[in-house]
């Protein structure tokens, strides 16, 4: 009788961890909607594992909330694919996960993908809130390594510098959100660019583990970090532009020109 227990217990633990995962999503929702501040109050809501830094111009992200369930041995990293910037995605033990994101106005989509890229969620929605004016400019950065802080450097034709010591510009442009936990996304948005040449910048600042940030070479957890860099140019409109650039980041200081481009 004990053995039929134990194999009994095994089959029901080998039934759970190879049986198909899904998704769900809390936010955001399907269909119309309106969205203000971050959660219509003064206190941020909570990213995992930290929550995002908030230096007084964040003010148009939302939240992706959701959860992997039924994981079993499909590990981290699954995907996040928001208007088609593709994103890593990590978890807590219970699958739940956390990401800022700063939609525009119009149409937009959010997808959970598994580490196998299989679709396991996926809506699709309508922001109705009409002060949010469509990007022009938008530039994504994400990476690979949930122990590595990575930084997006944005110059301005008019010579100034967006970066986390000063995510807001006087010409409108400005990170949002910046990420402080691993593995992004970083967002660069201008809804009103100047012509001109703009450059591109990708930084390893540090990395990041339980004990906050740190710079000891090899606490990242991969030994080459793979970045992603999304130019959108024209988001949600017939004249969208994209372009995708993969970068390598191997020691913390390296800071690469990305791309320079013209608008």
């Amino acid at each position: 009788m004990r053995r039929f227990w134990s194999l009994l217990s095994v089959l029901l633990w080998a039934s759970c961890a190879w049986s198909e995962p899904s998704a769900e999503l809390q936010e955001p929702l399907a269909g119309w909607r309106y969205s203000g501040l971050l959660d219509r109050s003064e206190n941020p809501q909570v990213a995992y594992p930290t929550p995002p830094i908030d230096r007084g111009i964040q003010r148009n992200r939302t939240m992706i909330e959701g959860q992997i369930k039924a994981m079993g041995h499909l590990r981290q990293p699954h995907s996040l694919s928001v208007n088609g910037n593709p994103l890593n995605l990590y978890t807590d033990e219970q699958g739940r996960f956390g990401r800022p994101y700063a939609f525009g106005a119009g149409s937009n989509s959010v997808e959970v993908r598994s580490s196998e890229g299989k679709s396991l969620k996926r809506v699709q929605f309508y922001e109705a809130n009409t002060s949010k004016t469509p990007a022009r400019i938008r530039v994504v950065l994400g990476w690979d390594d949930p122990k590595a802080e990575l930084d997006m450097h944005i110059v301005t034709p008019d010579g100034q510098h967006a970066f986390f010591g000063h995510p807001g510009l006087t010409n409108g442009g400005g990170l949002d959100p910046d990420g402080v936990d691993g593995p992004g996304p970083e967002m660069f948005t201008m809804t009103a660019p100047l012509h001109g040449t703009y450059l591109i910048y990708v930084n390893y600042w540090g990395n990041f583990g339980s004990g906050g940030y740190n710079f000891d070479a090899g606490s990242n957890q991969n030994e080459v970090i793979t970045s992603q860099i999304n130019l959108v140019l024209n988001e949600n409109t017939v004249n969208e532009k994209r372009e995708t650039f993969i970068v390598p980041m191997r020691a913390i200081g390296d800071l690469l020109l990305v791309k320079t481009f013209n608008y």
